[in-house]
């Protein structure tokens, strides 16, 4: 991995990516999305963990593409671009279906696909000085990492048409109410209060955290009488789990539960 560029690892029960790149605000190019998915390879063959923490080096979390090299593929044809929006897409998809919880902890500005990143992690929490906005319409840009699809899904189509269309940048808290982001605290607190939500999450079932974020993201995708019975088969399938029994065991016996994700 290039060590400049991204940062990985493994404290207290999580894969701790940094993006690296602080004199470019964090933007991503080819060699950054692919030490991002190495880190998250790294994260899901080493034991014990059990989440992953995404942030950033400096005054951005990611300020999205690196729109000089964006330039650089752009000419007669549109082939270099559609690899680079190509990479962008698999890497955001990624990090959706991590088969473990993402955390985004947003240290600065979170632009254009550096927003993107963040509608694919699951829980997000924010510096009360950051600011998050899509950013592509102020340079004539589209969305590409599903920013036009997963930001109306997340805070509702009226929302997302403004920070779409007017590329402003919205404090942290005034998402917090839109339901993008989970919690904000003071900027010195970030990177503590993230390891307190790892520690409650190390604490949790691995295995019944990975079902539960299948079933929220799949059941989104299909009716609700289908979600529904998508549910209880899983639940069904569940209670066969070792870590199951141990909670169940733990509870009668009323001590903290062990699991294995088994």
């Amino acid at each position: 991995m290039n060590e400049e560029e991204i940062i990985s690892e493994v404290r207290d029960g999580a894969m701790w990516i940094t993006l690296n790149r602080p004199e470019a605000m964090n933007s991503l190019t080819p060699r950054v999305l692919a030490g991002i998915s190495r880190a998250l390879d790294q994260a899901q063959n080493t034991d014990g963990v059990r989440a992953v923490v995404l942030t950033g080096n400096g005054r951005a979390f990611c300020a999205g593409a690196d729109l000089k090299y964006v330039q650089s593929q752009v000419g007669d044809t549109d082939n270099g671009t559609r690899h680079f929006l190509s990479e962008v897409l698999a890497l955001m998809n990624r990090v959706e279906s991590f088969p473990m919880p993402v955390i985004a902890a947003i240290n600065g500005l979170a632009l254009a696909g550096g927003l993107e990143l963040v509608l694919c992690c699951d829980l997000v929490i924010a510096a009360r000085s950051a600011k998050l906005g899509d950013a592509h319409a102020n340079y004539g840009l589209l969305p590409g990492g599903g920013g036009s699809v997963r930001l109306p899904r997340k805070i509702g189509p009226s929302r997302a048409k403004y920070l779409l269309y007017t590329g402003e940048f919205l404090p942290a808290e005034e998402l917090l109410a839109a339901g993008l982001v989970n919690k904000v605290v003071e900027d010195a607190e970030l990177l503590s209060a993230t390891g307190e939500l790892v520690a409650t999450l190390a604490r949790k079932s691995p295995l019944g955290l990975r079902r539960m974020k299948a079933l929220v993201d799949d059941g989104l995708a299909q009716p609700i009488e289908s979600a529904l019975r998508l549910e209880l088969l899983a639940s069904e399938v569940h209670a066969h789990s070792a870590d199951m029994k141990e909670g169940l065991a733990a509870f009668n016996e009323k001590r903290a539960p062990v699991f294995t994700g088994r």
